[in-house]
């Protein structure tokens, strides 16, 4: 099995933990408060589990999630991610994160600016468009008829591979989107943001995702700026 590393250890992180735990891999686990405010989730997640530093994280994972709010993704240690594969769950949400010009001028992704930030890892973008207990209850074994598909979207092929083999260890098929540029197809507030999973805003009954339904959502995609002209 692998280790996977994570750097941020909120809802999607300490899922994304649960998930890769309960089949075996092992988990290290980092956030910005330091090792010792992990000791609980620790203790939940059991033995294939420690706590550490964001450096020695990305040092330790063969696989790494890079799961911080948008704002902070400069935090992320560059060296000891250098040739690694990085699965990324950033979505932009300028209330919290502040104004960022180049997305809002579109001119750029979220996922594109971690590459650049990161220039030598391999970024796959993930897990961004899923409410993190969905991702929880929805996980099914291959070949179960409910299984759903997570989209993936980046510019390496071998790393989409490995990202795919990952999901596939934890209950998922992935729907490859294709290159980081069209991440912005199931970003925040796009059909396919979190409601590729539930039906008119029902959190209380997801459902599953397959590549049949997902595609004509990533398809009716709009840029911010196309949404905006037409609430105007």
């Amino acid at each position: 099995m692998t280790t996977i590393g994570l750097i941020g250890a909120g809802n999607i992180g300490s899922t994304v933990a649960r998930l890769a735990v309960d089949v075996g891999h092992d988990v290290v686990l980092s956030n910005s408060r330091g090792p010792e405010t992990l000791a609980d989730l620790v203790t939940e997640l059991g033995p294939r589990a420690r706590a550490a530093t964001a450096a020695e994280a990305a040092a330790a994972g063969d696989l790494v999630v890079v799961t911080v709010p948008l704002k902070a993704y400069r935090e992320v240690p560059v060296e000891p991610l250098a040739g690694k594969v990085v699965i990324d769950t950033n979505n932009y949400y300028p209330e919290r994160d502040g104004r960022i010009a180049e997305l809002d001028d579109e001119s750029t992704t979220t996922s594109e600016l971690l590459q650049a930030h990161l220039p030598t890892s391999h970024i796959v973008k993930g897990f961004n468009n899923i409410y993190f207990e969905h991702l929880r209850s929805l996980a099914r074994p291959a070949g179960d008829p409910e299984r759903s598909v997570l989209a993936i979207a980046g510019d390496d092929d071998g790393a989409k591979q490995t990202v795919t083999a990952f999901l596939d260890s934890i209950g998922y098929d992935a729907h490859d989107v294709g290159p980081l540029a069209e991440g912005w197809r199931f970003q925040r507030d796009t059909t396919a943001y979190t409601g590729a999973y539930v039906d008119d805003g029902d959190f209380a009954h997801p459902h599953a995702a397959t590549h049949e339904s997902l595609t004509p959502l990533l398809a009716q995609a709009q840029r911010y700026r196309d949404m905006d002209d037409e609430t105007a």
